[in-house]
């Protein structure tokens, strides 16, 4: 396995660590607002419509009697010899009032069916919103130092110096006397130096 680093861009690098931070912030900022909605979402179902509904069907109740209240009042004392009155405007009150409680009745059994659900499903949600809150406040801050160790590093291997100017000019000066040697050698002699054991030219 290749142990050398393959980098074509630092710039690539800062720009991850950015957004992942920008991520992490967005983020942790989404969870709280779905949290919060969430809960009000509840509250108004488990709370504020339990309480509307209950206190309507007491109004309805109490419509229901004060319709029955106006039908025998009428059937009493608009009689006229052996004619009961039609009293048809306070049956139709009676009617209406009746239709009124029973969607009244029908709204809080069903605002009291479904509040466990409700109180159920939200509870799951929060789970899974804890689960989403360690990733974005643990494994993206582990990430994040992640990618700045690696920056520090690269950045640290790119000012190591190069080669030595000395020695590159030192080997290129030996090369050049080597040159010279060749151009003044005496015609009919080897062109080619000697090198002997020692590595030295002659």
């Amino acid at each position: 396995m290749s142990t050398q680093a393959d980098v074509k861009s630092l710039d690539t690098l800062a720009f991850v660590k950015a957004a992942l931070a920008a991520y992490a912030h967005e983020s942790a900022g989404a969870l709280d607002e779905i949290e919060l909605e969430g809960r009000k979402a509840v509250d108004y179902i488990t709370v504020d419509q339990a309480a509307f509904w209950k206190a309507e069907v007491r109004r309805c109740n109490d419509l229901v009697n004060q319709a029955i209240k106006d039908l025998e009042h009428c059937r009493a004392f608009k009689k006229v010899g052996d004619n009961q009155p039609s009293c048809a405007e306070e049956k139709k009150a009676l009617e209406k009032a009746r239709a009124k409680l029973a969607r009244a009745e029908r709204k809080a059994e069903a605002v009291r069916r479904w509040t466990p659900v409700v109180l159920q499903q939200f509870r799951e949600t929060c789970v899974r919103l804890v689960h989403f809150r360690e990733v974005v406040d643990v494994d993206c801050p582990k990430a994040i130092a992640r990618v700045e160790r690696m920056l520090r590093s690269l950045e640290a291997y790119g000012q190591l110096s190069g080669p030595r100017p000395d020695s590159t000019d030192a080997a290129g000066g030996s090369a050049a006397a080597v040159t010279r040697q060749i151009e003044e050698a005496p015609s009919g002699t080897s062109a080619a130096p000697v090198v002997d054991d020692a590595g030295a030219a002659t």
